[in-house]
C-alpha cells in the first residue's frame, strides 16, 4: 500500500525538462494565436470593402447606343486659328507718365483734408487746409504798414506842394534875400526826396504784403492737375512739412494723384531683341487681369540705354484706348507685331 502511495506521489510530480518543454509549447501556440488572428482581420477588411465597392456598372448596348447618339447630336464648337503676326513677345506694367504726391510749401498742422481715396479731382480743387491764422496775421500787418506808408506819402506830397508855392513868392518877390532863396529851394528839394522814398518805401511794403498773401495761400493745398487720388496720406490734426521733420504725426504729404490719361506700357525687351523692335510698331497688350482683352498700342520710344545687370533696353508702349479697367502697376504682356 505505501509503496503504491509513493508510486502515485512520483507521478503527479512535474519534472523540470517536461516544465520547460510545456513553457515552449505555451511561447510558440500564443505567437501562432496571435498570427492567425492578424490574418483574419486582414481577410474581414478585404472582405468588407469589397462589398462597399461592389461590381462596376455594366452598361448595356442600349445604353451605349443611346450616349453615342447624344454625343452625336451636340455640336463641336472649335475656335478658328488667329493669325499670329508677332515677331516678339514681352512682359511689363502699367506706368503713369504723370503722377506727384502733393504736400505743402509751408509747415503747418492740417486742419481739413477734402479727399479720399478714388477721388476724381480737377485742377485747382481744394485738396487740405493748413491752420493758417499767424500767415493771416501777418498779411493784416502788411496791409496795414502799406496803408500807413500811403498816408505819409499823402503828407509829403502836400508839404512839398507848400514848398514849391512858397520858393515861387520868394523868387518873385524883390526884397527877398539869398538866403530866403536858397532856403526855400532846399526845402522843396528835401521834401521831394523824402516823397521819393516814401514811395519806394510804399512798393517795398506792397511787395511784403503780397508774399504774406501768397504764404497764406500755401496753406490751402491744391491740385496741381487733374487726376484720381490712389494714395491718402494724411488726417487732420497731423503735421505737414516739405521735408521730413522726424515724429509720428509729421506727414510729407497729404495725396497721390494719378492722371490716367497718361497711363502707358513700360517693358523690358532683350537687347538681343530689340532690333525688331522700332517707334510707331504696332503692338497687342493683354493685362493680367483680362486675359481675353487684346488692347491697341504702339511704340513711343527705346530709351537709349541698356540694364547691364539684367541684359535688358527699356521700351515706352502707348496705349490707344482709354478704359478704367486699365490701372497702373498692372502686369501687361506685349507682343509686338510684323511692320
Amino acid at each position: 500500500m505505501v509503496n503504491d502511495k509513493s508510486a502515485l506521489l512520483k507521478q503527479l510530480q512535474i519534472n523540470p525538462e517536461q516544465k520547460h518543454e510545456q513553457k515552449g509549447l505555451s511561447l510558440w501556440h500564443l505567437l501562432f494565436a496571435v498570427l492567425a488572428s492578424a490574418a483574419l482581420t486582414f481577410w474581414l477588411t478585404s472582405f468588407v470593402n469589397q462589398d462597399k465597392t461592389g461590381p462596376a456598372p455594366q452598361i448595356s448596348s442600349a445604353q451605349q447606343t443611346s450616349n453615342a447618339d447624344t454625343t452625336a447630336a451636340k455640336p463641336v464648337t472649335t475656335k478658328a486659328p488667329v493669325e499670329n503676326n508677332s515677331i516678339l513677345n514681352s512682359s511689363g506694367y502699367i506706368t503713369a507718365r504723370r503722377m506727384a504726391t502733393v504736400s505743402a510749401e509751408v509747415m503747418g498742422l492740417i486742419t481739413e483734408v477734402n479727399v479720399e481715396e478714388g477721388m476724381q479731382v480737377q485742377q485747382g480743387d481744394v485738396l487740405a487746409r493748413l491752420d493758417s491764422a499767424l500767415a493771416k496775421t501777418a498779411m493784416q500787418l502788411s496791409e496795414a504798414q502799406v496803408k500807413a506808408l500811403s498816408a505819409r506819402r499823402t503828407a509829403l506830397d502836400a508839404d512839398l506842394e507848400e514848398a514849391r508855392r512858397n520858393l515861387s513868392r520868394v523868387n518873385n518877390n524883390s526884397f527877398s534875400s539869398e538866403a530866403e532863396r536858397t532856403g526855400a529851394a532846399s526845402r522843396v528839394q528835401n521834401l521831394a526826396a523824402s516823397l521819393q522814398s516814401a514811395s519806394a518805401e510804399i512798393e517795398v511794403a506792397r511787395l511784403q504784403a503780397q508774399s504774406q498773401r501768397e504764404r497764406l495761400d500755401d496753406h490751402t493745398i491744391r491740385a496741381p492737375f487733374s487726376g484720381v487720388v490712389t494714395v491718402k496720406n494724411a488726417q487732420p490734426g497731423e503735421i505737414v512739412a516739405p521735408t521730413s521733420a522726424g515724429g509720428g504725426f509729421t506727414r510729407t504729404g497729404i495725396c497721390t494723384i494719378v492722371d490716367m490719361d497718361s497711363l502707358e506700357i513700360e517693358v523690358d525687351v532683350n537687347e538681343a531683341f530689340i532690333g525688331r523692335v522700332s517707334p510707331g510698331q504696332q503692338v497687342e497688350a493683354t493685362l493680367d487681369a483680362y486675359p481675353d482683352w487684346r488692347i491697341p498700342a504702339s511704340v513711343i520710344a527705346i530709351i537709349p540705354t541698356a540694364d547691364r545687370a539684367k541684359a535688358t533696353v527699356q521700351v515706352r508702349i502707348r496705349i490707344e484706348v482709354k478704359d478704367p479697367r486699365i490701372l497702373p502697376d498692372m502686369g501687361v504682356k506685349v507682343a509686338f507685331m510684323k511692320a
